[in-house]
């Protein structure tokens, strides 16, 4: 079950892959600066993370209107998810959980990732959303079992603008 609104949101460091090679990236030093928008998203290089990601990319003045920093958040390691930002235009920062720990401490990691399709992997996130306000308390939350169904970005903009 993913963390609830109200709850102080679970710290983490996460790589992500800059210009000048692999970064670390801190919750916690983002927090008070801004408000923070992560999406969780389960692979690189498919077509709805690719979807979501890229109409998010091409709004991104929407959420920095509304005083926001948007993250993604996969499994896949930080040099995938350089190559797929590069091939379709993703200008947001993607962050690597490639050992699952946030999508877990978050409660939205999938146990057995699609097994009717033969993805067994257990770990993968699900297609999730959190609003984190500048005082690091979860704002607003939302997960999906399905991993098609896009989180509602007019309810995560709603959010944001009462912040």
């Amino acid at each position: 079950m993913a963390i609830s609104v109200g709850t102080t949101a679970p710290d983490f460091t996460l790589t992500t892959k800059t210009p000048e090679g692999p970064a670390l990236w801190n919750l916690r030093e983002h927090v008070g600066s801004s408000n923070l928008v992560l999406l969780f998203v389960p692979m690189a290089f498919t077509g709805v993370c690719t979807k979501e990601l890229c109409e998010i990319s091409q709004g991104l003045s929407e959420y920095t209107g509304l005083n926001a920093t948007v993250v993604g958040i996969s499994g896949d390691n930080p040099f995938a998810q350089a190559a797929w930002a590069e091939k379709e235009g993703i200008t947001i920062p993607l962050l690597s959980d490639y050992e699952h720990a946030v999508a877990k401490a978050y409660g939205v990691a999938y146990d057995q990732f699609l097994p009717a399709k033969n993805l067994t992997m257990g770990g993968v996130p699900k297609r999730s959303a959190f609003v984190i306000d500048k005082n690091g308390v979860v704002q607003y939350a939302e997960s999906h079992d399905d991993p098609g169904k896009l989180p509602d970005f007019a309810a995560i903009k709603a959010k944001l603008a009462t912040l």
